[in-house]
């Protein structure tokens, strides 16, 4: 059981890396139903990993009833927590008046600090706290978010070189190609790939309906492993549970198997089942403020577009709505009135309208190629 919590995280940001690589997205609104996924397997894997070695712990004196009762404590101080800090810090951003820009994405930081230990204080579920946090912050009108995302995208990517070091320091090749790791670690691998994925996914989406049965096999085959499993595999060995440094290096090979082999091959499965299209660009690189009210989108000129005129008055575009650029080609230029459209321009779009009622009479005027900016 506790091999099997170790493993039990799943990765899309390597799936949504290697798909970027090539400039590919996914239909049926895939992306941020993995994103959902693995962000809360996350919290979910770390509290199943943490009881099962107080279980091995306390040899035997545990009981169902605890264990509920530290599940409800763990998940519900996270979410309280992660509520009020997110809600709290979004109060604050806004209305704090700090010296110079850069100190909001400072201020961000220590919030994130906040929300996580006072969640342990509270013996919560400290990764689930921070990842609602997040998931208020980032549905918040915030001031300052372009530099304050732009700071934690850095901060990313030195926390994942930092962490990859440190996986790699405590890694030994020789134990990887003992025969026990290997002939365990190919068992626990293929089992996952082939058995235990499909059959989690298609139980788990049962009862939505809206997703094809391509879309199921896609997302059973993108389970993909990835750094969380390897530091959870940590925590046996520090607590000191038999057989840790066996659970740690099973938990390393099954990554590499699951990245070899899935990993590999995340693009050419989304082409085979036709779930894969190009993913454009916006041509337009719009800072926009989350003080300001209105909406930019960006639009390709189509046929039907053009069907009642080519000059910009004859588009039927929704109330409110305003065609501030055009680009052609290597071109930009401010339109008028008058100005003439061929297929294939793209259009810089601003509308006082919000998001649903722009997207509800974009779909009624039968235009499709829109990207919000």
């Amino acid at each position: 059981l506790l091999l099997a919590a170790t493993m039990s995280s799943t990765d899309s940001a390597s799936v949504f890396n290697l798909l970027r690589s090539q400039k590919m997205n996914l239909k049926e609104n895939l992306k941020p139903m993995l994103e959902l996924e693995s962000g809360s397997n996350d919290p979910m894997a770390y509290l199943l990993v943490i009881v099962l070695i107080q279980i091995i712990g306390t040899a035997g004196d545990w009981s169902l009833g605890s264990i509920f009762r530290d599940l409800v404590v763990q998940f519900a101080a996270g979410i309280f927590v992660g509520y009020a800090v997110g809600k709290g810090s979004a109060w604050l951003i806004n209305r704090i008046n700090l010296s110079t820009q850069s100190m909001y994405s400072v201020l961000l930081l220590s919030l994130v600090f906040i929300s996580f230990t006072l969640t342990e204080l509270l013996h919560g579920n400290s990764y689930l706290a921070v990842y609602i946090s997040g998931l208020v912050l980032g549905n918040e009108k915030l001031a300052n978010r372009k530099e304050m995302n732009t700071f934690m995208d850095g901060l990313t990517w030195l926390a994942q070189i930092v962490m990859f070091l440190v996986i790699g320091l405590l890694v030994d090749a020789r134990e990887l190609l003992k025969p026990e790791v290997l002939l365990l670690g190919g068992a626990v691998g293929a089992f996952m790939i082939l058995v235990a994925r499909p059959v989690s996914v298609f139980l788990a989406l049962a009862p939505f309906r809206r997703f094809s049965t391509k879309a199921r096999m896609y997302i059973s085959w993108v389970g993909l492993r990835g750094a969380v499993p390897i530091i959870f595999a940590t925590y046996p060995i520090v607590a000191g549970v038999e057989n840790g440094g066996l659970i740690f290096n099973v938990a390393f090979f099954c990554t590499l198997l699951s990245l070899i082999v899935q990993g590999t091959t995340v693009s050419a499965m989304a082409n085979w089942l036709g779930l894969a299209y190009e993913e454009k660009e916006p041509l337009f690189k719009v800072g926009i403020p989350d003080s300001i009210k209105s909406n930019f989108s960006e639009i390709e000129v189509t046929d039907a577009m053009l069907a009642h005129g080519v000059t910009l008055r004859d588009i039927a575009l929704p109330d409110n709505t305003l065609v501030v650029m055009i680009s052609r080609g290597e071109n930009y230029f401010v339109p008028r009135g008058n100005t003439d459209l061929a297929v294939g321009d793209r259009l810089l779009v601003v509308s006082d309208r919000n998001e649903e009622e722009l997207q509800q009479m974009y779909d009624t005027l039968g235009i499709k190629d829109v990207m919000r900016l």
